[in-house]
């Protein structure tokens, strides 16, 4: 069974205008280096698509086992114009729990 970030992190999401933050921390230290792994940019884009229509950036935070990942127009606009069902932060923050760890 392969594992998902989900399996070894837990996350917190925030959005303001049309970017994303996403806060991700590993349960335990010794998940730190899979966790980072698993949030590479690249992955990160590929599980979102065309929803992220700028860049990703990770920012890691080893001092706290955790990174933050900042999806810079993530929101189709932002919360007041864009025609999305869920137009804040909360459900890109639990979609990337779904990310393989290796």
């Amino acid at each position: 069974m392969t594992r998902r970030l989900a399996d070894i992190a837990d996350v917190r999401s925030g959005d303001k205008g049309d970017n994303v933050s996403i806060g991700v921390l590993a349960r335990r230290p010794e998940d730190y280096g899979a966790m980072l792994a698993a949030l590479d940019p690249a992955r990160v884009r590929a599980l979102f698509g065309d929803w992220v229509r700028g860049h990703v950036e990770v920012h890691p935070m080893p001092n706290i086992d955790g990174a933050l990942v900042l999806l810079v127009g993530g929101l189709g606009g932002g919360a007041t114009s864009t025609l999305r069902f869920d137009q804040t932060a909360k459900a890109l923050g639990n979609a990337i729990l779904r990310l393989p760890v290796g």
